[in-house]
């Protein structure tokens, strides 16, 4: 199997039933846990429901939308060993790698809150994402402050 995913071995995921969004379908998928789909459905429904209540906006997949664009990784480092030291390499993330970084940002974001039921971490998590604060976003800033620390070595990178 090659290290990177063509075209050929990406797989097509349907649109969620109630919003018809991929992207809606991919975050139920990050959140289910042993198979338990409609249990995910609801889970991230619910709590889409609850943060478009709270921010007074009407449709929940406008909150969803803005808060995974908030989310999402422009640039990240990799390293990379030239002549005996490794280096962090700053790379421009682009198209699947883009959503899978958000979504498991997101996801773990939420999960790492305490204290309350999943529903309500992911309404206050998709809240603070659409506000541009929370973990998750924190996550995103780290990962640019580290790409910017190291643009020296921007050179080191293969294209």
């Amino acid at each position: 199997m090659p290290r990177k995913k063509t075209a050929s071995l990406v797989r097509d995921i349907q649109p969620d039933r109630r919003y018809d969004s991929v992207q809606v379908q991919r975050l139920i998928n990050r959140v289910m846990r042993h198979g338990k789909k409609q249990v995910a459905e609801r889970l991230v429904y619910g709590g889409m429901e609850d943060a478009a209540k709270k921010l007074k906006v009407d449709n929940p997949l406008d909150v969803f939308e803005q808060a995974m664009k908030n989310v999402q990784p422009h640039l990240e480092t990799r390293s990379r060993r030239v002549g005996g030291a490794n280096y962090q390499i700053p790379f421009e993330v682009k198209g699947q790698r883009q959503n899978h970084l958000t979504m498991m940002w997101f996801v773990q974001a939420a999960r790492s809150r305490k204290g309350m039921s999943m529903e309500k971490r992911l309404s206050l998590e998709l809240m603070d994402a659409y506000n541009n604060t929370g973990t998750a976003v924190n996550k995103r800033e780290d990962t640019h402050k580290m790409a910017e620390a190291n643009r020296a070595f921007a050179h080191f990178a293969r294209y």
